[in-house]
């Protein structure tokens, strides 16, 4: 997917999980993210989509300013609807307005900017409309293509020189010795191979041998791998080698968010 597609997969997204959480209980457990309820999740999504819409149609080389005024959703659930999709739309906006190589800071380490920030807000806006699934008990539906792309986003992030930086107790985790694990989307093309070295996890897209391999549908990959559903609910996924090394690296896909 390229920029623009990304764009246009956040907003729909976004109206999707608008539609969902419209008129709520705003005090709702997010059973995915157990510090939060629903008003917490509505705040989280709708203000990033304003931060990032900050940095980038204003092409920020720092996050200070956007970080400083990030805006919370409105206490009336009644209210969510029109303001997530606004804050979706205010999104799409910025990314008008620049090319992929518009100078905009970043926290993934590779100067990766526009690109960087589209394919965030689609990884976000799928893994946290899951969240709403759960906490609502809605079913939770995504096409293979679009799962593939939120699950590279997961790995690419966490996976990133940034995020190994600035989360050193998730570098503490995943620091090793070549340890490898293969993540196989079967429904659409998507492979990936993750390594844990001393100093970074790698990331190649490429099929090859593994420690530990699971394959299975794009969604139930995306899913297991954001710790969205347990590897055991997800009877698709086909684990093959080392457990202990695919529950430990579940175990420390976090993200600091929830």
């Amino acid at each position: 997917m390229d920029t623009s597609a990304y764009v246009k997969a956040v907003v729909e997204q976004t109206s999707i999980l608008a539609d969902w959480v419209h008129g709520r209980d705003a005090t709702t457990p997010v059973p995915t993210c157990p510090k939060w309820t629903l008003a917490d999740l509505v705040d989280h999504v709708g203000g990033t989509q304003r931060m990032v819409a900050m940095l980038v149609g204003e092409q920020m080389s720092e996050p200070s300013e956007a970080y400083a005024g990030y805006v919370p959703g409105p206490a009336d659930s009644g209210q969510w609807r029109a303001w997530l999709s606004d804050g979706a739309a205010m999104a799409a906006q910025a990314f008008a307005s620049v090319a992929d190589d518009t100078p905009v800071w970043d926290p993934s380490g590779g100067a990766a900017g526009v690109p960087f920030w589209s394919r965030r807000l689609f990884g976000e806006a799928c893994v946290h409309r899951a969240d709403a699934a759960v906490a609502l008990g809605m079913p939770y539906e995504l096409a293979p293509e679009p799962a593939v792309a939120a699950l590279e986003d997961w790995l690419a992030t966490l996976t990133s020189r940034g995020y190994w930086e600035n989360v050193p107790g998730f570098a503490d985790a995943m620091r090793g010795d070549g340890q490898s694990l293969h993540f196989h989307a079967t429904d659409a093309p998507g492979e990936w191979v993750a390594r844990r070295e001393q100093d970074r996890v790698a990331l190649e897209r490429t099929h090859a041998s593994a420690d530990v391999a699971v394959r299975g549908p794009a969604v139930d990959l995306l899913l297991v791998i954001s710790r969205r559903r347990s590897l055991d609910a997800a009877p698709a996924l086909e684990p093959q080698g080392d457990r202990a090394l695919l529950d430990h690296w579940i175990e420390h896909m976090d993200w600091v968010t929830g």
